[in-house]
């Protein structure tokens, strides 16, 4: 994964609140963290799991963000046992980032004050560097 700032996704919402940011790449390997100095501990624990469990599951069930993969696990009787599998996290505010269609990364936010926020600031991370992802 290409991007000219790799940080930009991110550096627009770490700036205007607390809460983390983390991108993965398609092994769920920590390329960037931004973190808040008073930002609790566990948010970025949380953003991870989100990144995560995009790059994890995405492939498998088909979502793009993991409030699609939370909407997918309330029909399956398995999601007990999904969510229960270490670091994944089913809560809103993990995004896919796909270059040509196909899942290079992932970009979780964690801390805002509920899921909806968290997806809301990855999705405009993600929107952010498409074009740049694109052109690579």
């Amino acid at each position: 994964m290409v991007v000219r700032d790799p940080v930009n996704a991110s550096t627009e919402f770490a700036a205007v609140t607390l809460a983390p940011a983390t991108v993965v790449d398609p092994a769920g390997l920590v390329k960037v963290v931004l973190k808040g100095d008073r930002s609790t501990v566990h948010t970025r624990d949380s953003s991870y799991r989100k990144a995560y469990t995009v790059v994890t599951m995405a492939p498998v069930f088909r979502f793009e963000t993991t409030s699609q993969f939370v909407d997918k696990l309330k029909a399956n009787p398995s999601a007990p046992a999904l969510a229960s599998i270490p670091d994944i996290l089913p809560l809103a505010g993990g995004v896919a980032i796909r270059r040509q269609g196909e899942l290079v990364g992932a970009l979780g936010v964690g801390g805002a004050p509920g899921g909806d926020k968290d997806e809301a600031c990855a999705l405009a991370g993600v929107a952010k560097v498409a074009a740049d992802l694109e052109a690579h």
